[in-house]
């Protein structure tokens, strides 16, 4: 479904360049849900507003299913958004209109594409839970209904790729258990693809593949020890490092990068020294040079 390979975005200013992604490589299959984490800065959001068609690549290959978005023209892109791609926000000021209805707001984008269905945004909202909320304003929803809401708005036009931003940065863990849950539905009810960054370990564990992304790069993945693991009752609130095995990823030229936490423990900085044992490749601090 998603396949970027050495993509990179660099903003310019008159006097700054700041390289927000520096050849990263990244693949989501068809029907996959997965999530993606980093710091603040790390590129995890540019590469989803890249992805959400909201930002535009500087170089390297980005495709979503049949869209090339590195050639892709304007017209192009207002379909690919229309038709294709799904974007709930963190802040809901950003997903609702608030002089709407929770249905009104739902049949909003279904009119811009001349796909307006009462009837399915009707059945949206009762997926999400909120079938007797329809026609309340968002001033009488709580702000976990209103993020249920937007979540039924990005599937509103029946994308085959949903992406969320922080979905449950902005609510409590019964709540967000509950936003992760109504992901799980769609993506095993409906195959909708979905990629959710997050900063929350404990949602993270929750999805079979996590991402992480540093300085612009894929650093480390981790993928579900059980896939048939159903996170709940006593083993809910796991974070991503109790259920999944953490691997490094290596380029297609061989670069990896080692996580920061091991080169602190061994005090390496800079430089390191590597060796091959038949077996194995060992790091090792830099040896002492003789002489230095």
């Amino acid at each position: 479904m998603i396949t970027c390979d050495g993509l990179v975005k660099i903003y310019k200013t008159d006097d700054l360049e700041v390289v927000a992604l520096q050849g990263l490589n990244i693949q989501v299959d068809q029907g996959e849900m997965m999530a993606i984490i980093g710091n603040s800065g790390s590129g995890k959001s540019t590469l989803l507003n890249i992805l959400g068609g909201l930002d535009r690549p500087s170089a390297g290959q980005v495709r979503v299913g049949d869209w090339d978005l590195l050639k892709i023209t304007d017209k192009q892109l207002v379909e690919y958004k229309r038709s294709t791609v799904g974007f709930v926000w963190q802040n809901n000021a950003r997903n609702l209109i608030p002089f709407l209805s929770a249905l009104e707001n739902v049949e909003m984008p279904m009119m811009l594409s001349g796909t307006y269905d009462r009837e399915y945004a009707k059945q949206l909202l009762d997926w999400v839970g909120l079938g007797h909320r329809l026609h309340n304003k968002l001033h009488q929803l709580s702000g976990g209904e209103q993020q249920r809401v937007a979540i039924a708005i990005s599937l509103a036009n029946k994308p085959k790729l949903l992406l969320a931003d922080e979905p449950t940065g902005s609510v409590d863990t019964r709540t967000a258990d509950l936003i992760m849950d109504i992901f799980n539905r769609f993506n095993k009810e409906l195959g909708v693809t979905i990629v959710i960054v997050t900063h929350d370990l404990t949602m993270a564990g929750k999805v079979g593949r996590v991402v992480a992304i540093r300085d612009g790069m894929t650093s480390t993945e981790f993928i579900k020890r059980n896939p048939n693991l159903d996170l709940r009752g006593g083993e809910e609130r796991s974070s991503v490092y109790n259920v999944h095995e953490e691997y490094v990823v290596l380029d297609r030229a061989g670069r990896l990068q080692v996580p920061k936490e091991y080169l602190q423990k061994l005090n390496i900085s800079g430089k390191a020294s590597m060796e091959f044992d038949g077996e194995q490749i060992v790091i090792k601090p830099p040896k002492s040079i003789e002489g230095a």
